[in-house]
């Protein structure tokens, strides 16, 4: 018999294959946007159009002056995968959706541990509508937010939590 992947997987290895776009070379994300079982958009890592790509440059600003993980990113030169996504949908169409994330480390060492929104992404998201995210942790395993719940009723921007 031949055994079927579960959905939220299914959609997950999606985004991952997505995340294989990207051209950081610190971490790739790869998301989806999907409602009524429908993929409404994608987005991965990557620098605007027309713009240089770090692979392209051969270095990340961010790596070369070590800046930690979650932190200034107005020195990076890509647009998140969870912008590209909604960037690439309508927000009447995202009311309500699910966005599917994966991250993977640049060294190719696996999944970003502990992956999660930055704040500018999270702010988006609740912005578009989308009601909740799915992330992967392992190749089967994942955690999934209820946006509301868990980034408007609990608001970690004012305790100065970075939430990534």
């Amino acid at each position: 018999m031949i055994s079927r992947r579960d959905k939220i997987n299914y959609y997950l290895d999606i985004a991952e294959a997505v995340a294989g776009r990207g051209t950081c070379l610190r971490r790739n994300f790869g998301a989806i946007i999907v409602k009524n079982d429908q993929i409404l958009s994608t987005g991965y890592v990557g620098a605007p159009r027309g713009r240089a790509n770090c692979i392209n440059l051969g270095h990340c600003t961010r790596e070369t002056l070590g800046i930690p993980r979650g932190e200034r990113y107005e020195l990076c030169r890509s647009v998140h995968a969870e912008a590209n996504a909604i960037i690439n949908a309508a927000r009447q169409d995202m009311i309500d959706s699910t966005l599917f994330l994966v991250g993977l480390e640049g060294d190719g060492s696996g999944y970003v541990k502990n992956a999660n929104p930055c704040a500018m992404c999270k702010r988006m998201i609740i912005n578009a509508g989308i009601s909740t995210v799915i992330v992967r942790d392992t190749h089967d395993d994942f955690h999934s937010i209820k946006v509301y719940d868990a980034w408007v009723v609990h608001d970690d921007s004012l305790s100065g939590t970075k939430g990534y």
